[in-house]
């Protein structure tokens, strides 16, 4: 089982041809209401890869609320953890140009009231085999988490939860939480705002430093993995016409737990991942758009 500890937003979406400039009012061809939010996309895309999956996070008592958890048990997610708190849900405005790219502003509403993992939390963290993590709850709230997956004991056999941490939005990590990952998987921004290094690769050896694995997305120039025992890999993006990038990380984030949980190679696991993320990319949405598992076998059958 994988168990998600992370954000849920209902992502308000605008579809343009070009982002409008500061001042400037632009007219857009399509919107959509479209469940969402970094750890509730992770959720998604492992069930949807393979997995069983649980998430543990929080709603609001709007109307927002109800639809996110729908969303989440649609795509198989046990949502037993998601709990209601008074006051809205996280929302994410989201601006997608022609072509894919996107901008983005996320409230955190019921995600920022989030201070650690609560209830039963620690008993479904301790019998997963990968814990994902965001950082789109508070931080505190996410080093809490993490330190339960390093103390804990499996239920079933004698090892913890895998570690693994998306850490975006990119901001200062703690080292009690660096202590307890296990896999960073950051973008190539993201991954040079943690090292202060540019370069991809320079950047990719020092995260090596903070932890023991790391990936480092490229968009579509694939991705770049390392380990602390010498493996070093460049796995090529899947050529394909992107309509729209967003969750585009997070449907490469479960994707690769699912792959990892399942004992794959670094090398085959980061196929499994970027073969999910190049379907993704040329649909619409978010969780709206991330493959099921025959289709990312079917793709995987081409490469």
């Amino acid at each position: 089982m994988i168990s998600v500890f992370g954000s849920a937003n209902m992502d308000l979406v605008a579809y343009v041809a070009q982002a409008p400039k500061p001042g400037e009012t632009i007219t857009g061809r399509e919107f959509r209401t479209i469940p969402g939010g970094k750890g509730a996309n992770q959720a998604i895309a492992a069930a949807r890869a393979g997995a069983d999956v649980a998430f543990l996070g929080a709603v609001g008592d709007d109307a927002f609320g109800p639809g996110l958890r729908a969303a989440l048990a649609e795509a198989g997610v046990d949502t037993a953890g998601l709990r209601v708190v008074p006051g809205p849900s996280g929302v994410a405005h989201i601006v997608v140009q022609d072509g894919g790219d996107n901008s983005i502003i996320v409230v955190p509403g019921a995600n920022g009231a989030v201070t650690g993992p609560a209830g039963r939390d620690a008993d479904v963290i301790a019998r997963s085999g990968a814990l994902l993590l965001q950082l789109e709850l508070p931080m505190d709230a996410v080093v809490a988490a993490a330190r339960i997956s390093r103390a804990a004991v499996s239920h079933a056999v004698a090892s913890r939860a895998e570690v693994i941490l998306t850490p975006a939005p990119a901001a200062s990590l703690p080292a009690e939480l660096l202590e307890a990952v296990d896999l960073i998987v950051p973008n190539e921004h993201e991954a040079a705002a943690l090292t202060g290094r540019d370069d991809p690769g320079d950047a990719l050896e020092a995260l090596l430093d903070l932890v023991p694995e790391a990936v480092v997305t490229l968009g579509v120039r694939g991705v770049l993995y390392g380990s602390r025992d010498g493996t070093r890999l460049h796995e090529p993006a899947v050529p394909v016409r992107a309509v729209d990038t967003t969750a585009a990380g997070d449907t490469f984030a479960g994707a690769l737990a699912v792959a990892r949980t399942e004992g794959a190679a670094p090398a085959r696991a980061l196929r499994f991942a970027s073969a999910a993320a190049a379907l993704s990319v040329q649909r619409e949405g978010a969780s709206t758009s991330m493959p099921h598992r025959h289709e990312i076998d079917r793709l995987m059958e081409d490469l």
